[in-house]
């Protein structure tokens, strides 16, 4: 397994180890696994650790960098991270124990949080309108064991493509994509990630002529393929400082545990997640999104019993 490396989400954090989330006298130590370091789940993983260390008693918590959903499952079944973003597709795969995933993993849901965004772009001057139009170019499908990869490897499949001899396939993480794409070196790339992601606004303000593919033409097959967890979503490209809307595919984000943390622990994160919605909005707008009838939607993963006491206390 890649190397974690582990950030202070605020100077007055005390860095902590991994997989306490049941510690002693010395309190909950809590890693959160997030993603790479122009993504959402980061910087949204940062701002949870600072909330969660100022507001549970006796908590300290800190965010990873990891290659995001995949590896965050991996991590929390393997007792490495007590919390992990991951998208709903990938979250479901792992409790049916489906693709990726050889057995069922044992984790339960805090709350469904945002929505993901699929991002195909298409480096400068590179001819291509929609997802088939990758055929025969060199392609990122993001880093491997991330949810990214498993939906650019969706999305090619349903465009009529195979992602392993169609195209000329790279493994890079958002920020050495966004890297590739101002060099030349690659033609377009995959991100599925929050509104805006830091990675593609530097692309976007230094290369104001790449472009966002459509790829509402896949998302029926990824549907009856897959399930109804992928949805149409419109992306106002003046997020980016661009011109127009692009029509992609959209994927839930959701909050995760293992399954066996107390309950008493999986409350105060749940009810911290939602009550200090303001001060993590300030952190990344995604936040402003927190709802707690739209948080309790996170079928086919199962609320963690102290998550679903904190829903049933504010229905």
């Amino acid at each position: 397994m890649k190397r974690i490396i582990t950030i202070v989400a605020a100077a007055a954090l005390t860095v902590a180890g991994c997989g306490g989330g049941g510690a002693g006298g010395s309190g909950n130590r809590l890693s959160i696994a997030t993603g790479g370091t122009t993504g959402v789940y980061y910087v949204y993983g940062g701002g949870l650790a600072k909330q969660l260390s100022a507001n549970v008693a006796n908590t300290q918590a800190t965010a990873s960098v990891t290659s995001a959903s995949v590896e965050n499952i991996k991590l929390l079944a393997g007792g490495k991270a007590d919390i992990g973003f991951s998208q709903m597709d990938t979250a479901a795969d792992a409790v049916n124990g489906k693709d990726t995933f050889t057995a069922k993993q044992p984790i339960k849901a805090i709350a469904r949080i945002y929505d993901n965004y699929a991002h195909v772009v298409a480096a400068p001057g590179v001819e291509a309108t929609k997802v088939a139009d990758l055929k025969g170019k060199r392609v990122s499908l993001g880093p491997a064991n991330s949810g990214t990869q498993v939906v650019a490897r969706r999305m090619l499949e349903a465009a009529g493509l195979n992602p392993d001899s169609d195209i000329t396939k790279q493994q890079l993480s958002i920020n050495e994509s966004v890297q590739a794409a101002k060099d030349g070196t690659i033609d377009a790339f995959f991100w599925v990630g929050g509104l805006p992601t830091a990675g593609i606004t530097d692309l976007a303000t230094s290369k104001p002529d790449m472009k966002m593919l459509d790829t509402s033409d896949v998302l029926a097959k990824m549907q009856s393929t897959y399930g109804q967890q992928y949805v149409s979503l419109d992306v106002d490209m003046s997020v980016y400082k661009l011109d127009g809307t692009v029509k992609t595919v959209g994927i839930g984000n959701v909050l995760l545990v293992p399954d066996k943390m107390s309950e008493q622990l999986a409350y105060d994160i749940t009810k911290t997640l939602f009550e200090k919605k303001t001060e993590l909005s300030a952190v990344h707008p995604e936040a402003k999104k927190l709802d707690v009838k739209l948080g309790q939607e996170v079928a086919p993963v199962e609320l963690h019993p102290g998550a679903a006491r904190y829903f049933k206390e504010k229905a």
